[in-house]
């Protein structure tokens, strides 16, 4: 296997762990954001050139240079593939872009040096491929919010029997499934343990109630981390993808569908704007699940692009709910409250960002929700139908949450409410990913059919008898000749 050539995994995971055991120490709280911002920072720069770096090996796997675990496991502990290599920089991004708009009026609300032993802990979970470890390190990260509610006086009945179902159903499934488990020859009972835990830990319907409670009590940015990655869909990538059979994918894509549709239905009707964001990207997040198991090339790399659209633009919506919020207190939205006029860098960040996540032209989740949709129709065209009403849905939501966000009325305040110069800088990032992304998707769509093809390799599914490989980089089949070959060099261009 190659390895990179600097330990930019290790670098990674340790950075945010030495700077939190830093800011633990501090007593100022201005001294801390901005210690945590450069910290941060410092990681996403070892984040991004760990994925520049992974590219010009091209190939699909490779393991950190100076492997110190090693010694210690006998194995490559960090390895990352060409699934989980844009993912270190998202979420890098995430943690730096949150603790950037972090206003200093709710810097006593906000623990930095928890947030970056999280930041910490979901570097080392997607830089990870080891069964065991993967659970360890999903366990661990659910501990610092627990604290906060904790810390908060808030109940965590809720979080806590969720979170230990999880966890329970996460170790007791890998003990079944054992080392030697594969698609051929499926373990029945650990997959469905093992599913039911991922399913979990996403947030699919019935099993949600802990991600409204855990909005509602929690502070807005630390809840914003927890659920923004999408580990619960990593899980599903690592531990339940490469030994459930097709039915089994199939069937935990009815769930994840059925989940979307529900969702996007609720986050429509919410009075509560916290409870509409946990909504929306729960319907977003159960959209990607969905793509993820068609265990088709098409659905897979729809999926794996929405994965990456979603994570940007759900990012950016939620910091500009989070930053208005900050200003105004909670929100709700059966009134208007005018807020453009004070506001308009946000309203402006709030809108694009909303539109991106349901797939506006134009913009980063476009390509990936049509790879989608086509994926889906594929496998059962009423799934592609349920996807249309979904995403529809959801854009209803978006629009009439900013109309009684920004307009209406006119709202008075003697306050200044302008935006800081550090979230000015995120709405710039966030515009020019979102921008860039949807103008040229090429890169992006190409890495991620690539992903997700070896992907089904992995697994050894074909979709088409002999299959062999097109020179333009898709896949086509001799047994439909020049049909099959136009098809996947139609879908290349894409």
């Amino acid at each position: 296997m190659p390895e990179l050539h600097l330990p930019w995994l290790e670098l990674s995971v340790l950075i945010p762990l030495v700077g939190a055991a830093w800011i633990a120490l501090l007593k100022d709280r201005d001294r801390a954001r901005t210690l945590c911002t450069l910290v941060c920072g410092v990681t996403l720069v070892c984040a991004i050139g760990e994925w520049l770096d992974f590219a010009t090996l091209g190939s699909f796997e490779a393991h950190d240079h100076w492997d110190l675990l090693h010694t210690v496991f006998h194995r490559d502990v960090f390895v990352i593939d060409e699934l989980s290599a844009p993912l270190l920089p998202l979420g890098a991004l995430l943690y730096l872009a949150t603790v950037m708009t972090t206003l200093r009026t709710k810097s006593n609300r906000f623990s930095f040096h928890w947030t970056l032993v999280s930041e910490s802990i979901l570097l080392a979970t997607l830089a990870c491929r080891h069964p065991w470890l993967i659970i360890a390190l999903l366990a661990a990260a659910t501990i610092p919010p627990w604290l906060e509610l904790r810390q908060r006086g808030q109940s965590t009945r809720v979080y806590l029997f969720h979170m230990g179902l999880f966890v329970t159903l996460l170790v007791l499934g890998q003990a079944l499934a054992g080392p030697a488990a594969h698609a051929a020859n499926p373990p029945i009972v650990a997959g469905c343990l093992l599913t039911a835990g991922a399913l979990l830990r996403s947030g699919v319907c019935p099993l949600h109630c802990w991600m409204t409670d855990l909005f509602e009590k929690a502070t807005f940015g630390t809840a914003l981390l927890f659920v923004t990655p999408m580990t619960g869909a990593y899980a599903v990538m690592r531990l339940v993808f490469p030994i459930a059979p097709s039915w089994a994918l199939q069937s935990i894509a009815v769930l994840s569908l059925a989940t979307a549709v529900y969702a996007a239905g609720m986050a429509l009707v919410q009075r509560d704007s916290r409870r509409f964001f946990c909504y929306l990207f729960l319907s977003h997040s159960s959209l990607v699940l969905v793509g993820l198991e068609m265990a088709t090339p098409i659905g897979l790399a729809g999926a794996l692009c929405v994965w990456l659209s979603v994570g940007i633009s759900l990012l950016g919506f939620g910091l500009a709910l989070r930053s208005v919020e900050a200003r105004t207190g909670r929100l709700t939205l059966d009134n208007f409250h005018g807020l453009y006029e004070h506001t308009p860098f946000l309203a402006a960040m709030f809108l694009l960002t909303g539109l991106a996540s349901i797939g506006f032209p134009g913009t980063v989740g476009f390509i990936g929700t049509e790879l989608l949709v086509e994926g889906a129709v594929e496998v059962y065209p009423l799934v592609g139908l349920a996807l249309v009403a979904a995403a529809a849905l959801n854009g209803v939501a978006v629009i009439k949450a900013y109309f009684h966000v920004f307009t209406g009325t006119r709202h008075a305040s003697t306050v200044a409410m302008e935006c800081r110069p550090a979230e000015r800088a995120t709405i710039l990032v966030m515009v020019v990913l979102i921008i860039g992304g949807g103008l040229m998707p090429q890169p992006g769509v190409q890495s991620r059919y690539h992903a997700a093809r070896a992907v089904l390799d992995h697994r050894r599914i074909s979709t088409e008898p002999h299959v062999s490989e097109h020179p333009l980089g898709a896949v086509s089949s001799r047994k439909d000749g020049p049909a099959a070959a136009a098809r996947s060099e139609s879908h290349h261009e894409l």
